[in-house]
């Protein structure tokens, strides 16, 4: 963590000239680029994987036919094919987990009051009026929703929503370029409807996570949010 702490400090003051008091919160979203571009190669395998499942679909159906009656085997046969074709059917979480350690360093780092024994001065910083530490429900306490903290929290869901509205309109095309075929005499596979249904509105769940972490968790959310959203137009064209 006190490692962690003085790189977002150094970055911080590299950004100083530039951002002025809110030179941590652009050190948060430098970092969380970093990260991506890191995991960007991932990302395009994950990408390349989703094209290969899709393009396997209609031999799973066949198998699903074949195999109606016997689900162990079924399994069995969906995961050879996958191995025979040397496609992996996790690939497409890969980036998400990889992540994951970042974003949970970030949460833990601006949710602590002390580190390595002495006061945490990263939560000095703030993002315009609201502080890097803080939450909504704190910047609806103290000015509400027009206040300055509030009004920094209103321009982030304002991004939010705007990226889930894009990523919407790219998962709706997605799904419609290669729908999910059938089990088998016309049946559909149980669940995929229900899931089908929920895929698109996904992007949306994360205006809970903005709402709920620390502002710094909660930039480096919205920050990577979009970046996959602009990525996966750019890699799924």
């Amino acid at each position: 963590m006190s490692v962690f702490a003085s790189l977002v400090e150094r970055l911080a003051d590299l950004l100083q000239p530039l951002f002025g008091a809110s030179a941590a919160a652009a050190a948060i979203v430098l970092f969380t680029a970093l990260v991506r571009l890191l995991v960007h190669p991932l990302s395009r395998a994950a990408a390349r994987g989703q094209k290969a499942r899709a393009e396997l679909q209609p031999r799973i159906a066949e198998l699903r036919r074949k195999h109606a009656k016997n689900p162990e085997r079924l399994q069995r046969a969906v995961l050879e094919l996958h191995a025979e074709e040397k496609v992996s059917p996790l690939s497409g979480c890969l980036p998400s987990l990889c992540q994951l350690p970042a974003f949970f360093l970030l949460y833990h780092l601006f949710s602590s009051s002390t580190i390595g024994g002495e006061a945490n001065e990263l939560l000095s910083h703030r993002l315009l009026a609201a502080p890097l530490g803080g939450r909504w429900s704190d910047a609806l306490g103290d000015g509400g929703l027009l206040g300055g903290a509030g009004v920094v929290y209103v321009a982030l869901f304002a991004v939010v929503a705007g990226v889930a509205a894009f990523s919407y309109r790219l998962t709706e095309r997605s799904m419609a370029e290669r729908p999910v075929l059938p089990a088998g005499d016309g049946e559909a596979v149980p669940g995929m409807g229900a899931i089908t249904k929920v895929m698109p509105f996904m992007s949306f769940f994360t205006l809970v996570t903005v709402a709920v972490v620390p502002l710094a968790a909660a930039l480096y959310v919205v920050t990577s949010t979009t970046w996959s959203v602009v990525e996966r137009a750019v890699l799924h064209r």
